[in-house]
């Protein structure tokens, strides 16, 4: 790509003095003047999304840094305009427009005389829905946030506060520009940008922000933590954040689980040490009892259980918490996936995991099914199996759950002969369209059941059998009552794994 211009630009610059600070050569570039193509997507940034940024900016003044970068800008200089210096923008579009938001929403704070025009802001807007709904709402959650009602010293101290994270914003915060003059190859930049560990980005970003939160932390403890982290197959990771974790958390609160992207991983980042809120307070106090205890002769000497330092529907504590948060989870997961009888500590030689392991392991509707199926027994053992020293209570009690969740999950899988992501999620949070046998939310159920009987209690109460006009293909009853279909001899089969093996698998 020889027609690329790397350069640097403070945000002030670019949206204020309508330039890009320097180039490689060290010289600026004067009259750029930025702007939203008709072929750019509609602005989505959300809310939330504007105030995380906001918070992320606040904690990098707070921390001092002299630079933030804060992404990169992809812009094509358009030549067929030749009175103009035009330059529109191919990535970035999201992030300028909120940073122009948010240094409008400050300005407001100065006398008018004393106010900075943003002239990016002229430009006239597509007629877009999100575009329409999103931009006013995203500048008056700017305002609340950088408006205080207050008189005399008090409103004059937050108006200082403000104008240092304004002067902040103007002047040390910097993103890389890359800027070409055709079109085509500042798509094929994009695309190449875009393409490189596309599945990997939310949990390299999680890392990367943790690391920050280590600061405090020897550097080969640091190094040694990288190195375990990089252990795990980076697909690995991907799926384990993407597909297990974050969907976990959306359903235990009963929300639709998307795709986990750089807009919603601040469900990990957690609490930092910079919390002090009684909520944070709370969560890194038992945190740091937990650690404290486990990490002290005491288990050993009493022959007590350790303490288990996370909950998967409590905060994360940010930094080397983080990542022994995932080392935790990430074992339980793989523990819970292998069923080898003598390796297996929570699941080990169990007849509804051989028989799934052994027939339900293709295609889209089983894997969907088995996510469930491992994601509810996950949750379980976070919340009522203890790590060391189980009972044969415990053990007693897991296995009934084992059973319940089998019969939660896959009898979604026995109602439709092509089962799809929106399907199982309508099935989860129980919306579905058409009368589904045993729909219902297992995951806020566990995480609002104070103990195993009592969860176990409930599901006896709240699944149902299914009868032949539930299944989607009941020639299966047919077969089995013809005895055309051969039975496994355990109870288990007999009793429930019938109505699924001949119906989904072939060989």
């Amino acid at each position: 790509m020889n027609n690329l211009t790397l350069s640097i630009t403070t945000i002030g610059d670019l949206l204020l003095e309508n330039k890009i600070t320097r180039r490689g050569d060290g010289k600026p570039i004067n009259n750029v003047r930025l702007t939203v193509p008709e072929y750019q997507r509609p602005y989505k940034w959300t809310a939330r999304n504007a105030i995380q940024l906001l918070d992320d900016i606040i904690e990098a003044k707070n921390n001092n840094k002299e630079v933030y970068r804060v992404g990169t800008l992809i812009l094509h200089k358009d030549l067929d305009d030749k009175s103009l210096e035009r330059y529109n923008i191919v990535d970035g579009q999201q992030r300028t427009i909120t940073f122009s938001l948010l240094l409008y929403a400050l300005y407001e704070l100065e006398k008018p005389k004393d106010r900075r025009k943003i002239s990016f802001l002229n430009q006239r807007v597509f007629n877009n829905q999100f575009s329409r709904h999103n931009i006013p709402n995203n500048l008056n959650a700017f305002r609340r946030r950088t408006y205080k009602s207050t008189e005399g010293d008090g409103n004059l101290e937050h108006i200082r506060d403000m104008r240092k994270l304004r002067d902040f914003i103007e002047k040390q915060c910097e993103l890389i520009v890359v800027i070409t003059d055709d079109v085509s190859e500042a798509f094929q930049f994009f695309d190449s940008q875009n393409a490189r560990g596309k599945a990997l980005y939310p949990h390299d970003l999680l890392k990367a922000y943790h690391l920050r939160e280590m600061s405090d932390i020897d550097e080969r403890k640091t190094e040694q933590i990288v190195k375990e982290w990089e252990k795990i197959p980076q697909h690995e990771l991907a799926s384990f954040f993407g597909d297990y974790l974050y969907r976990v958390k959306e359903w235990i609160n009963g929300n639709w689980a998307y795709k986990l992207n750089e807009h919603n991983i601040y469900k990990f980042k957690g609490i930092t040490k910079m919390a002090r809120t009684p909520y944070a307070q709370f969560y890194k106090s038992a945190f740091s009892y937990a650690d404290f205890i486990n990490s002290s002769a005491m288990p050993f000497v009493s022959g007590t259980r350790e303490v288990n330092a996370f909950q998967l529907n409590t905060p994360i504590i940010a930094g080397k918490p983080f990542f022994d948060y995932t080392k935790h989870y990430y074992n339980i997961l793989k523990d819970i996936q292998d069923n080898s009888q003598y390796e297996g500590f929570y699941i080990k030689g169990d007849i509804i995991v051989k028989t799934l392991d052994k027939h339900f392991s293709k295609g889209v509707g089983n894997k969907i099914t088995r996510l469930l199926f491992d994601t509810a027994l996950l949750l379980y053992v976070d919340r009522f199996c203890p790590a060391t020293y189980p009972t044969k209570t415990d053990t007693d009690l897991f296995e009934q759950f084992v059973t319940y969740a089998f019969i939660w999950a896959y009898s979604l899988r026995a109602q439709y002969s092509h089962l799809g992501w929106h399907s199982a999620q309508n099935y989860i949070l129980e919306r579905c369209e058409r009368d589904v046998i045993n729909s219902l939310n297992i995951y806020k159920l566990i995480a609002d059941s104070d103990t195993p009987i009592s969860l176990l209690s409930l599901l006896a109460d709240r699944l149902n059998p299914l009868s032949y006009d539930n299944i989607y293909d009941n020639r299966v009853y047919k077969s089995i009552d013809e005895g055309t279909v051969d039975e496994m001899e355990d109870d288990v089969f007999k009793n429930y794994l019938h109505f699924f093996k001949p119906t989904f698998y072939s060989e």
